[in-house]
């Protein structure tokens, strides 16, 4: 009888102790789970065009005034800053975005190889600053949308 006890015990999946944390308590929507081991796999094996917005980095001070716009999805040749890390204060142009690896490449931000051969060191989106971008069609729309729903929020 005492391992069916336990069997019972243990049927509704929550760790011990089992006690919820007060910030868990209520799901605001039954859609979105609050599951660690789902929201891991969700992030790992996410579509190359969620990565994109899973990737994203903020904007420098001067460029969140003047678009009212506090992170973008960062894309090929816009200029960051890297603010953490072995390489921090380093400044360069973003050569490629690694979507498989969630990381990007800045030129001069490169290690020699033993063979003298120089490879790019991977660095996270969310270490760096976007202190330049590249404006195409498409991106100040985004720009346009993002920012006029900040005004619209904060207008007096």
């Amino acid at each position: 009888s005492s391992d069916l006890s336990r069997k019972v015990e243990q049927s509704n999946c929550l760790p011990w102790p089992r006690v919820r944390p007060s910030f868990a308590a209520m799901k605001s929507k039954s859609s979105v789970t609050c599951s660690r081991r789902k929201n891991r796999k969700a992030h790992f094996t996410a579509p190359s065009h969620i990565r994109r917005k899973l990737m994203s980095a903020p904007l420098s001070k001067d460029l969140r005034t003047k678009y009212s716009v506090r992170s973008l999805p960062i894309r090929r040749d816009d200029e960051v800053m890297i603010v953490r890390g072995h390489f921090h204060d380093r400044e360069g142009k973003v050569t490629q975005v690694y979507r498989k690896k969630f990381r990007i490449h800045i030129e001069r931000v490169t290690r020699d190889k033993a063979n003298g051969q120089t490879v790019p060191i991977p660095v996270h989106p969310s270490k760096v600053v976007i202190t330049k971008l590249k404006l195409d069609k498409d991106r100040k729309t985004l720009l346009d949308r993002k920012g006029s729903a900040k005004k619209g929020k904060h207008s007096d």
